[in-house]
């Protein structure tokens, strides 16, 4: 039912010095750490999903990893747990009251009574995300290792983008690119226009996705500048596809001191979990 990589690189190192960033979500996981004072990543594994999963099986492939890589008994100085999910609305700040969360997401999202809504502030933008994580997750993860953080995937995309965006009156349009997923970002003079996640199947769907987001928005084709990231290269499908309809079309590299970037690179790790190192 799934299909894994595994990237594995034995350090030696004090726990206290370790970070553990995990990303969850029904298509895939990922699972990261790393040694905080080399900046070296010591151990990622990813699995991919052939099917979506439920969040029955998808602990259930996270307590498998972590065993696998002898996690479960182990200590760091910080745990983070990315959710990955479409459940989730993003509301003004200033609009923002915590008393009315599922009221946020009724309208667009399909929620249960009994499901646990949370939110992320997006700091200096003025941005609140209101989600719902997979409870379940979190309550393995505080059973394994007590007090954590965790994030919607669109909190690490959107403040990390906008943290990196220049001012510029030309619209910037950043995709996420992952197995079966696409998260859209637009970002215009350094301002938030538009965050999205999709699933999709083919090339075709995944264009389709892009272009009527952009349509929407009202932006020309012919200037927004196309900053596609992930798992995606100059010369995939995908990349060409896009390329015989907008014009600026190019493969996003992050720049961020602050984690292993060559890493990034060469292990195709995950943007959300390196992110938050």
């Amino acid at each position: 039912m799934t299909e894994k990589t595994n990237n594995i690189q034995e350090q030696n190192s004090e726990n206290s010095f370790k970070k553990l960033s995990i990303q969850v979500g029904l298509n895939g996981l990922s699972f990261c750490v790393l040694d905080t004072v080399s900046n070296e990543i010591l151990v990622f594994d990813k699995v991919h999903f052939k099917t979506a999963s439920t969040p029955y099986l998808m602990l259930k492939e996270l307590k498998s990893v972590l065993n696998k890589n002898s996690t479960s008994g182990s200590k760091f100085s910080e745990v983070v747990v990315i959710h990955k999910n479409g459940l989730f609305g993003l509301v003004p700040k200033t609009l923002f009251k915590e008393e009315e969360l599922a009221n946020y997401l009724k309208f667009n999202t399909k929620i249960m009574a009994n499901d646990h809504i949370a939110y992320d502030e997006i700091a200096n933008h003025d941005l609140v995300n209101v989600y719902v994580p997979f409870a379940n997750i979190n309550n393995h993860i505080f059973d394994l290792f007590g007090e954590f953080e965790f994030k919607h995937t669109g909190t690490v995309l959107i403040s990390t983008l906008l943290n990196q965006s220049r001012a510029s009156s030309k619209p910037f349009c950043y995709v996420h690119v992952s197995e079966k997923e696409m998260e859209v970002v637009v970002i215009s003079d350094k301002k938030l226009l538009f965050y999205n996640h999709f699933e999709y199947k083919t090339k075709e769907d995944f264009l389709y996705f892009l272009l009527f987001s952009l349509e929407q928005l009202e932006i020309d084709l012919e200037q927004v500048q196309l900053k596609l990231f992930g798992t995606i290269e100059e010369g995939d499908e995908i990349f060409d596809l896009c390329y015989s309809y907008v014009k600026h079309v190019s493969v996003f590299v992050p720049t961020d001191a602050n984690y292993p970037l060559d890493q990034l690179e060469s292990q195709a790790i995950d943007f959300s979990a390196i992110s938050q190192m």
